[in-house]
This record gives structure tokens, C-alpha cells and sequence, in this order.
């Protein structure tokens, strides 16, 4: 199979369809757009169905009814679009209905602008709408993962019944890599008998909700949602490393951020700094463990984000207490993307310094110590 140059939003777009996605809902936002115009113009093609909905809350509720139905069904939008979804995506959580969203992240907060940021982490990983739930989420750093995680991501929500979002931003989606349309192994998949199909004959009625009213259902339907997001925990983490064996300084950073990393990695270690990097893929489930691990004997990290800092809350309570966790953020990403020798600076200032915080070097750069 001959790889093909793919912008990132269309690969968003071929994963979907390729994992079966037949169904599309949604509303215009950059930097997004490429992902409904592709499906307007292939899903027909199949048999599918693509609805340019009249806002991002009609979106979402056409997606958790779809989705009711048991067929495979996505959205997308950017920052201020998922926020106006949010209740529709608790809606989807408290139901247990599946469906991907995926959300090419802007700078914000309010309007913003169209530049690239990571700043949507909290909103993702932390459930932005109301009630105790959580959302799937998955972190791609290239085009050939906006393909695969996307297809992923399909397989997740129908095997815990939840949605699944995938976050990536203005860069991703708008860059052109090669990429090979080649899906990853299927999973082996609950029935769903649950949907709402139809009355048939002989079949139980099929009852999709979030509402419990009987005295102690919700807390049981809550606690039964909590037990799913531990199994989640248990078999879902993904994360890549690379050189954390032997390392001193530990960077930790996912999709766009991770990317430059790499490069700074590899100029550190050819001046013979023993530094490695831990990326995320799966933001929620949180890879814990291989922070845990390596902090037994690695005892610094830079945590580095396309933000003002919010993953790093997550790296600090992951790693032993005695490890010493910097930060080095850039919130918006036009013009503003931190450079593999800025990383560089950064690493060489927290790979030699004391306990003491390290002075600021940037004036657009803001760096703290937890």
C-alpha cells in the first residue's frame, strides 16, 4: 500500500470513514473545516450521512442520538465549539451512548484566535461538563496518528459505551505528512443489544438514559459509570517513550509539544545530557505508571505544553515526592512555538540548576516550578 500526502484534518476524515463511520454532524470552525468539507463530499458517496447542523448544540444532541441508535458517529469543532457541546457530550457519558469527537484546539480562552494551542487539556481530561464522568481522550502528534487514533477511537467508544474524544490543534490539522490508510487491529466488540433499533418482536424494550429518579438508582448508575472508567485505566493507557533508561532530565509532552521535543532530546543527547521524553497518547486514561516508574530513579521532569500549564498538575501527582517537576508553556501557537533550541535552553537551565527555580528567559515564556 503507497502512502499518500494527507493534510491532517483529512486524515481525521479517511480514519472515520475507514472504521465505518457513516454518519456526520456538525458546524463550520477553523481551524477545523477541512474535516466537514471532505465528509460532505465522501460520505454521500457511501451511503452515509452528512448534516451541517444549525450550532455546535445541535451537533452534539444529533450525535447522542445517533449514536442511541448503535450506528458509528463523529463531530468536530475547535476550543469555543466543544465548550458549547459540553452538555450534550455529559449527556452521552451519562447515557453510555458511544460517538468520537474530535477537536482541532485553537487558542482561547473566549474567542481567542485561530493559532495552535494545547490549552483545552483540562477541559478534556477533567470532564467539562457537569456531573461526575469522563471522557476518553486520545493525543495524536502526527497525520498518520490523526488517521489511526481516530479509527481507535471508534473501537473505544463502542467497547465501554463513552465517548471518546480526539485532541489535536491548529498545526496538526493543517500540516501535510505521508500517510498509509492502513487501520489498526480490530477489537474484539461487546453486541449492541442496548440500542434502540426498533421494537422487535421478542426483544426487550431498550431504555437509553441518564435520568434516575427511583431513590438510590443515580448513585448506583454513577458508581457503575466510575467502576468502567478503572477498567479503562487498567487497558486502555498508551504513551511513547524514548530514551528514559538512562536518564537524568525526563521531558513529558504530547501532540504538537511532543514533536519538538524530540528534536531537542536528540540535540541534548549529542552534547551528551542524558535526557529522555515520555508522551502521552492517551490523556485520559493518564499514563501514571511510567512516571511512577521512572521516578524511582530519574528525579527531574519538564513538562512542556502549548499552555500556561495544566498537564503538568497531572506529571507532579504521577511522579515520586522527592522528584522535581519544571515547567515550559507557550499558550498560543502562531508565530509562537517554542523552538527546539528554546527547549534546549530550558533543559540545560533545569539539567544543572539546584532546587531553586530558574530565572525567566523569555518574556512570552513563562516557567514555574511544582
Amino acid at each position: 500500500m503507497k502512502r499518500k500526502l494527507v493534510k491532517g484534518n483529512e486524515a481525521v476524515a479517511m480514519g472515520a470513514m475507514d472504521a465505518g463511520c457513516k454518519y456526520y454532524f456538525g458546524y463550520p470552525i477553523t481551524p477545523q473545516n477541512e474535516i466537514p468539507e471532505y465528509l460532505s463530499q465522501e460520505l454521500p458517496k457511501i451511503g452515509g450521512v452528512f448534516v451541517q447542523a444549525e450550532s455546535e448544540i445541535a451537533s452534539i444532541n444529533m450525535l447522542l442520538g445517533a449514536g442511541s441508535s448503535g450506528v458509528r458517529a463523529m463531530t468536530s469543532s475547535s476550543s469555543p465549539g466543544i465548550s458549547l457541546k459540553q452538555e450534550g457530550i455529559s449527556y452521552m457519558a451519562g447515557s453510555e451512548v458511544p460517538g468520537v469527537i474530535v477537536n482541532m484546539s485553537r487558542s482561547s480562552p473566549g474567542l481567542g484566535g485561530i493559532s495552535a494551542s494545547q490549552g483545552d487539556y483540562w477541559q478534556a481530561v477533567k470532564g467539562g461538563g457537569h456531573g461526575d464522568y469522563q471522557v476518553i481522550v486520545l493525543a495524536p502528534d502526527s497525520v498518520q496518528e490523526l488517521y489511526s487514533l481516530t479509527a481507535l477511537a471508534f473501537d473505544l467508544a463502542d467497547k465501554y459505551r463513552n465517548p471518546v474524544m480526539v485532541l489535536g490543534d491548529a498545526v496538526l490539522g493543517q500540516m501535510k505528512e505521508p500517510l498509509l490508510r492502513e487501520l489498526p487491529p480490530p477489537m474484539e466488540l461487546p453486541p449492541k443489544d442496548w440500542a434502540l433499533t426498533g421494537r422487535k418482536q421478542g426483544r426487550p424494550q431498550n431504555v437509553v438514559k441518564s435520568l434516575y429518579l427511583a431513590d438510590g438508582e443515580l448513585e448506583k448508575h454513577i458508581w457503575r459509570l466510575v467502576e468502567k472508567y478503572e477498567r479503562v485505566k487498567e487497558e486502555e493507557v498508551l504513551y511513547e517513550t524514548k530514551l528514559v533508561e538512562d536518564a537524568d532530565l525526563i521531558l513529558v509532552a504530547f501532540g504538537t509539544a511532543a514533536r519538538i521535543c524530540k528534536t531537542a532530546v536528540k540535540m541534548a543527547r549529542d552534547l551528551g545530557l542524558r535526557v529522555g521524553l515520555i508522551r502521552p497518547i492517551s490523556l485520559y486514561p493518564f499514563p501514571v505508571e511510567i512516571l511512577r516508574s521512572t521516578s524511582e530513579t530519574t528525579k527531574k521532569y519538564l513538562v512542556v505544553e502549548l499552555n500556561a500549564g495544566q498537564m503538568i498538575e497531572d506529571v507532579s501527582l504521577s511522579v515520586k515526592r522527592d522528584a522535581e517537576v519544571s515547567f515550559h508553556g507557550r499558550p498560543c501557537g502562531a508565530g509562537s512555538l517554542p523552538k527546539p533550541n528554546e527547549i534546549l535552553d530550558k533543559i540545560k537551565s533545569v539539567y544543572g540548576s539546584s532546587s531553586e527555580p530558574a530565572d525567566l528567559e523569555r518574556g512570552n515564556s513563562h516557567e514555574t516550578r511544582v
